[in-house]
């Protein structure tokens, strides 16, 4: 049995990627500060203690392992300098030290306007904020990880959304978790194309990826399609559909308060740091998926009012089904 490590199993993408592997059969790790709690949320799972900032703590976790999967990131976009390169750094070692394939959840923070409006798997990274720079180096250190003897997969996606992605425009932006969607705060402008991504299609996509990992380079990196908002009405319209259906009030649609997130930033470390996020807002950008296609044969992909509702459902924003 092919044994994992996955450092941030309590998160969205890192969750949802554990238990996909563990009912493909593989026997998964997972790395938390609070074991008591994680079990009681994903019993699934065998709970190491540690943290992705102790190195020796990672190094003992992944003892073993085929595979690490890098899925852990500063909660809320804060603190990302001093947090993000460490943690990829501890990965990186355990990787050289076991000669495993590291799996990282990538982002298009990397890419400036250079490379849009397609973005390739080759496009130039020249970005455009901290949080950007920040990635590229972190991929720059994965692929100088890549010659000395790991291996590396790369996935990248467009905005998280499924259970659990609290790291998420769906959940921080769209709508508020826990209560009745009455109205969704779009951050885009009408007939602006906006990317999307599925959490259960983001995962099973990995894990289709890792069952081929042998024939796959070195230094792997994958774009997703997701579900392409191509004029950025198609995302709000899917969530008052589910909605009207579930509870019978169709909710309105608003653009989202930039203006309250610029009030608000000098004394919120998050708004500050998703106000930074919002060129993504104001451009049409879009990820090629053709060369995953190439290895897959199709990309995973739900169909987006089933996984709008599924969404909603776990967020706790529709009535329980009788």
């Amino acid at each position: 049995m092919s044994k994992v490590l996955v450092v941030g199993a309590t998160g969205g993408i890192g969750g949802e990627v554990a238990r996909q592997l563990a009912a493909a059969g593989w026997d998964v790790r997972a790395l938390t500060r609070d074991v008591d709690k994680a079990r009681r949320q994903n019993p699934g799972l065998t709970w190491l203690k540690g943290d992705a900032l102790n190195r020796q703590e990672v190094l003992a976790a992944a003892r073993g392992c085929e595979v690490i999967v890098h899925a852990v990131n500063p909660p809320g976009y804060r603190n990302w300098a001093g947090l993000v390169l460490p943690m990829i750094d501890n990965t990186i070692a355990a990787a050289i030290a076991e000669g495993t394939t590291i799996v990282l959840p990538g982002t298009v923070y990397n890419f400036g306007p250079d490379a849009f409006p397609v973005l390739h798997e080759d496009s130039p990274q020249h970005p455009q904020t901290r949080k950007g720079a920040i990635r590229v180096q972190l991929e720059q250190r994965l692929l100088d990880a890549s010659q000395q003897g790991a291996r590396v997969l790369i996935v990248r996606a467009g905005d998280f959304f499924g259970a659990r992605a609290a790291n998420s425009w769906f959940s921080m932006g769209l709508l508020k978790p826990g209560q009745p969607v009455t109205k969704v705060s779009y951050p885009g402008a009408r007939g602006l194309l906006h990317q999307w991504a599925y959490l259960p299609d983001v995962a099973c996509t990995m894990v289709k990826l890792l069952e081929r990992r042998a024939t796959l380079e070195a230094f792997a990196s994958f774009h997703l399609a997701g579900h392409v908002d191509t004029d950025g009405t198609q995302m709000s319209a899917a969530i008052q559909r589910v909605v009207l259906r579930r509870t019978g009030r169709l909710p309105r649609v608003r653009a989202f308060p930039w203006w309250l997130l610029t009030l608000a930033a000098p004394f919120v470390v998050t708004f500050r740091e998703m106000q930074e996020m919002r060129y993504l807002w104001r451009t049409p950008l879009r990820m090629d998926n053709q060369r995953l296609v190439e290895v897959l044969g199709n990309e995973p992909h739900t169909p987006l009012e089933q996984a709008v509702e599924a969404t909603l459902d776990d967020l706790g924003c529709l009535p329980k089904r009788a």
